[in-house]
């Protein structure tokens, strides 16, 4: 096949860092491309380059054999190019149908024709079997529903080259296994996408070839028949990783370190988010909840917390009944927690790495004497914590917010896991992370359940579930819909995370 996109001798540099050195990228007409790297390793920014959010320092791009300039985003959509960012870009009040025509030049008139733009729209999503009402608000819209307008957005401006960025990363099995449907169905049809994911087992699934980037160079492009997923981890860190890990059969001998029963709670805007939530995690196992995200999570993790209060049923603690304890006491009870949002309730970007590692141990033997804190102990505290956990950094007293995802969230483990909590409770700990990264913060969760702690692993991430759980409980709209043994069937575990209850599948929990 031709190409219809050459990417050539991209060099980017931001304030004399290098992001892109002497990129080539050949993209084939009517293939499924990967572009696979670590975080860091200049993916984004080379996409950004093509859809023009940045101007290359050099380099060349070519489209169809023709050289082109691309300034601006509104040029790449006029050279047929479109871009599904992994943080949705449309706006939540807005219907679906002024989503898709925002910002558009619709014929001469200086008015909106809705009508015939919402009759457009309802063509293409009848031509690739997406139901979607184009009077909807997008806030009424479910994840997928809004990736597939994303989609569809792109096919309406008329794009012909998709660039799909981390596209799967909040969907659940039935929906990936549509969303490659339609890869598929665009493929067909002599369009060109360029999949940009972390997950290697989707990529072996749905592309055809890849591009692997490491320190803003590429390494290696490959066919995907001719590659395995442990050789693209390597090519991407330049070591090779383990990524199955042993699994702890559960004892109902050994004692429960959480339990909780029949728990009810609202979220931010006053809806019961949590509907009678009961569960336990045993000590020395990781008992994973899966889910789409939305559907509690986040308020079951904060209940434990003590961050939200529980309106009825109760927590404990190692037999301790903890419901509605503050979050110092419950942080006193050995709970360690590495939060969903690293940036939002993790890290201040703006202190240095030795305040962030006093944060969590401000009130702790050692680190405080009488009402002063002593900055020598801490200090040397958090040089250890650094040289422990391989935390890049110039040194102690580096500002947290210069540091890179991966080392910002080492700190986090480190400074929760240095503890040695009896409950460790892992919210999304990879989100964002790298292959090598990842692989890291697993071996590291994993120790955690050998030395006897208790995790709640709670992720989106259906193989980081089936890599670490030892047991599986998933959650659907503030309910458990039931518990399964980590070889459950992926279709299964699926329903069950649309709202399908175990025991209406007959399962064995």
């Amino acid at each position: 096949m031709a190409d219809v996109l050459n990417m050539k001798r991209i060099c980017k540099y931001f304030a004399g860092v290098r992001a892109n050195y002497n990129v080539d990228l050949d993209i084939r007409e009517g293939e499924v491309h990967a572009l696979l790297g670590e975080n860091g390793a200049g993916k984004s920014t080379l996409m950004n380059v093509l859809y023009g959010l940045y101007a290359p320092t050099s380099g060349e791009i070519y489209l169809n054999g023709k050289k082109v300039k691309i300034t601006c985003p509104e040029r790449a959509i006029e050279l047929g190019i479109g871009m599904v960012h992994q943080h949705f870009m449309l706006v939540p009040a807005l219907s679906v149908i002024e989503n898709v025509v925002l910002g558009l030049n619709e014929g001469k008139s200086p008015f909106l024709d809705l009508p015939v733009a919402s009759q457009k729209l309802m063509e293409l999503a009848n031509q690739y079997n997406m139901k979607i009402d184009p009077h909807a608000k997008v806030w009424q819209l479910s994840v997928g529903q809004q990736q597939r307008l994303e989609i569809l957005k792109a096919l309406y401006r008329g794009a012909k080259l998709f660039i799909l960025d981390e596209p799967t990363a909040v969907l659940t099995p039935q929906e990936v296994e549509e969303l490659f449907q339609m890869i598929r169905q665009l493929k067909n049809e002599g369009k060109t996408i360029i999949f940009i994911s972390h997950k290697l087992n989707e990529i072996m699934t749905v592309c055809d070839r890849l591009t692997v980037l490491r320190l803003g160079e590429v390494v290696a492009t490959l066919s995907v028949k001719e590659t395995t997923k442990e050789q693209l981890a390597q090519l991407m860190v330049g070591k090779t990783f383990e990524f199955k890990y042993d699994k702890k059969p559960m004892d109902v001998s050994v004692p429960d370190v959480l339990k909780m029963e029949n728990v009810r709670c609202k979220n931010s805007r006053g809806l019961i988010a949590l509907k009678g939530i009961s569960l336990e995690v045993k000590k020395g196992e990781i008992l994973g909840i899966a889910g789409v995200d939305g559907n509690g999570q986040s308020e079951l993790v904060e209940s434990i917390a003590g961050f939200i209060k529980v309106l009825s049923g109760k927590i404990f603690i190692d037999g301790e009944d903890v419901t509605n304890a503050r979050p110092l006491h419950i942080l006193q009870r050995k709970v360690a927690h590495i939060p969903e949002d690293r940036h939002k309730f993790g890290v201040v970007l703006s202190m240095n790495l030795v305040e962030n590692v006093l944060l969590m141990n401000y009130y702790r033997e050692g680190f405080v004497k009488g009402e002063m804190l002593q900055w020598k102990y801490i200090e040397k505290y958090s040089r250890n914590l650094i040289e422990t956990y391989n935390v890049k950094t110039p040194g102690e007293h580096e500002c947290m917010g210069h540091l890179s995802g991966g080392n910002q969230q080492k700190l986090v483990l480190g400074r929760e896991l240095l503890r040695k909590p009896d409950l460790l409770i892992a919210m999304h700990p990879t989100r964002g992370l790298d292959v090598g990264a990842t692989e890291y913060v697993h071996r590291k969760i994993i120790e955690e359940r050998d030395r006897g702690a208790a995790v709640l692993l709670v992720s989106t991430e259906l193989d980081e579930i089936y890599a670490l759980a030892d047991r599986i409980a998933v959650i659907y709209e503030g309910e458990i819909m039931g518990t399964a043994a980590p070889d459950i069937d992926i279709q299964r575990l699926g329903m069950m995370m649309a709202g399908v209850r175990s025991d209406q599948q007959q399962l064995t929990q």
